[in-house]
């Protein structure tokens, strides 16, 4: 076990590395002048050189990297934000409890809902529920996020708004300890706009899954020994069958951690995804850099946390 987190540890490290040298070359080697765009159209040449000695982008393009990579893996320091001075890491440390909340109240509804529904397909193919399940899913995986997120909006906000109930708020976000009722309600829109389209997937892989797993010889021999069909599905089947499941969580969670865009630009919750988009709009390299590698390490680290499942869930798979 030591031994298989100690390399993933360093895949993470190699990993963070690449990502940071190819998201280093695409944004300061790009056309663009940064300078440029926080001084402003009326300011003249010499200012913008000022601007752009105090940022260090008149350096040697390698000069730069050099700098940038001796912060990131010797302190752990991302920069400092163009617009406002205030260091990178701060302010991504700021909004992640509001991505985090995101994310994990919707990976919970998600798996309430198309796991479920996937067991129930499996167990009855080619029934009514099976039918159901398909055309659940494939409404679900036909339906953008922001077309969800914006017809949630006009029913769930504005109708009921206009008719006199204030039921949901329809952007913001407020931290879970300064009003965990508020919190909830800010988010529970949100919440059902990334669930509902992520739930058609997971109910295709888990139907997909469990037949497979169903046809399985050890799944007979459980049978054979008398024991009943839900405890045959329950405590031999899912375990085997939720191992694709895992592997879509791990990818769908790492990259919704590192910021889930869509959904935060639409209801206007202040997360790591919206200001990944604010900085792409003013050019905030430094912010985008830092956005990038925080989603690198939570996708490899979601995913690491998956294969040290696989062997809780599948007694024949080994870390060793």
């Amino acid at each position: 076990m030591a031994r298989f987190v100690a390399r993933r540890l360093a895949f993470m490290v190699v990993v963070l590395f690449l990502i940071s040298v190819g998201v280093f070359a695409l944004f300061y080697a790009h056309p663009g002048n940064p300078a440029r765009t926080i001084a402003g159209r009326q300011a003249s040449a010499q200012q913008v050189q000022l601007i752009a000695h105090r940022l260090g982008l008149d350096q040697p393009l390698l000069s730069r990297y050099g700098h940038f990579a001796d912060r990131l893996f010797l302190h752990a320091d991302l920069g400092t934000d163009f617009q406002n001075g205030e260091p990178v890491r701060s302010e991504l440390a700021t909004r992640l409890p509001a991505t985090a909340s995101l994310t994990a109240g919707a990976a919970l509804l998600w798996l309430a809902m198309g796991i479920p529904i996937g067991v129930q397909a499996a167990t009855r193919p080619r029934s009514a529920r099976d039918r159901f399940a398909t055309a659940f899913a494939l409404i679900g995986l036909s339906m953008p996020t922001f077309v969800l997120g914006l017809l949630a909006l006009y029913v769930l906000f504005f109708s009921l708004t206009k008719a006199g109930v204030s039921l949901f708020p329809g952007s913001g976000y407020v931290p879970l300890t300064q009003d965990p009722l508020q919190w909830l309600r800010h988010l529970v829109l949100p919440w059902f706009t990334l669930a509902l389209v992520s739930a058609a997937t997971y109910s295709r892989l888990t139907r997909g899954s469990l037949i497979e797993t169903m046809s399985e010889d050890y799944i007979r021999t459980a049978r054979s020994k008398g024991l009943r069909e839900w405890r045959v599905v329950y405590r031999h089947g899912m375990r085997s069958a939720m191992t694709p499941v895992l592997t879509q969580l791990g990818i769908d969670v790492g990259a919704l951690l590192g910021g889930a865009i869509v959904v935060e630009s639409v209801f206007s919750i202040n997360g790591i995804g919206k200001f990944a988009v604010d900085s792409i709009l003013s050019d905030d390299q430094p912010v985008i850099i830092g956005a990038v590698l925080l989603g690198t390490f939570f996708v490899v680290a979601a995913n690491t946390l998956v294969d040290l499942l696989y062997a809780v869930l599948d007694p024949r798979v080994r870390l060793a």
